[in-house]
């Protein structure tokens, strides 16, 4: 398995280098540039300035030639700075954006796993129950649904229908997290509280979402499993049917869940962006948002170069774990 790993390692530096010139290229050759985008409705600018600005930022240069003065800089870990903020690009993702999408997506990932499993593996062993037809179409109701749909109806029922019933949850103050009557001073537990109620309400939408894929997966994969064989030879032997469906039958369905959770686990860190854009959560899906907007090419590509380094290696992590969660599979 070490040499397998190691492989698979190597092969990710190749790889890396091909989707940061595909990111940077994309970024480079949409319409407009940082400059553009500065003196956007400043008529005292005059083309001149202009044509300085851009030789300034050597942003008269080709892409590609730009894109290696990028990559010079980069595995030095200068990733330039945020021309919004003018702070480095690195550290306003890493201190200001990542805390809070790791706040929202990682506890709704959990919750609605936990949720997700149980019930996919009820579903299945009582199929064609009243439960399952009602589990399997809300399921299909939350998959299908938007999520901005979904978010601005959950915006209107709690924020208006309801009003106060969010805490806040329709905007956040300016300047990020936390009310800003909260005290200078107030214990640990007040400021979770604070937070709490500007992240219930969009938490409760990933999990929706969340919970229907996971729901659906376990339970295709829970139906398909108790046909084999060797449940049905488990079964003859009269052994319990706990027994069968947590021994036997569970440890194979759950290894597509494995590639799931896997595959969605880069998706923490790169935010949601439609149900952070929703709910003004200040996040990492929103950042890339707002900076592909602003032209803010540096912010774009450390979001999306971290985005594309974490889907690789838990890939790698992701196709480990069969190892240990198949004894079938080998890495031999």
């Amino acid at each position: 398995m070490g040499t397998y790993a190691l492989r698979r390692v190597i092969q990710m530096i190749p790889l890396l280098l091909v989707i940061s010139l595909l990111i940077f290229a994309l970024t480079a050759l949409q319409p407009g540039d940082p400059v553009d985008q500065l003196v956007f409705g400043n008529s005292n600018i005059t083309p001149e300035d202009i044509a300085r600005l851009k030789a300034a930022y050597g942003l008269d240069q080709p892409w590609i030639t730009r894109y290696f003065f990028w990559l010079k800089q980069a595995v030095t870990g200068n990733f330039g700075f945020s021309q919004d903020f003018g702070v480095p690009a690195l550290d306003f993702v890493f201190q200001s954006r990542l805390p809070n999408t790791l706040l929202l997506t990682v506890p709704a990932l959990v919750i609605s796993t936990l949720i997700a499993v149980p019930l996919g593996i009820f579903s299945a062993v009582r199929q064609y129950s009243a439960l399952d037809y009602v589990l399997t179409f809300g399921a299909f109701l939350a998959v299908s649904a938007p999520v901005f749909w979904v978010g601005a109806l959950a915006l209107y029922f709690f924020a208006v229908y309801l009003p106060g019933a969010t805490g806040g949850a329709l905007s956040l103050p300016p300047g990020g997290l936390g009310s800003p009557d909260l005290p200078a001073d107030a214990s640990a537990w007040a400021v979770f509280a604070d937070k709490l109620k500007y992240l219930l309400l969009p938490m409760m939408i990933l999990m929706l979402r969340e919970i229907a894929v996971t729901l659906r997966f376990m339970r295709a994969n829970m139906l398909e499993t108790l046909t084999q064989d060797y449940v049905r030879t488990a079964r003859a032997k009269g052994l319990a049917d706990r027994r069968v469906l947590y021994k036997h039958a569970l440890r194979n369905a759950v290894t597509p869940i494995v590639t799931l959770l896997g595959l969605s686990i880069p998706g923490l860190f790169g935010g949601a962006v439609i149900t952070e854009t929703v709910f003004s959560w200040p996040g990492m899906g929103k950042a890339i948002l707002d900076a592909l907007v602003s032209k803010d090419f540096n912010v774009v590509m450390v979001c999306l170069m971290m985005l594309a380094v974490l889907t690789v290696v838990f890939q790698l992590l992701t196709d480990l774990a069969y190892a240990i969660v198949d004894p079938r599979i080998r890495y031999a």
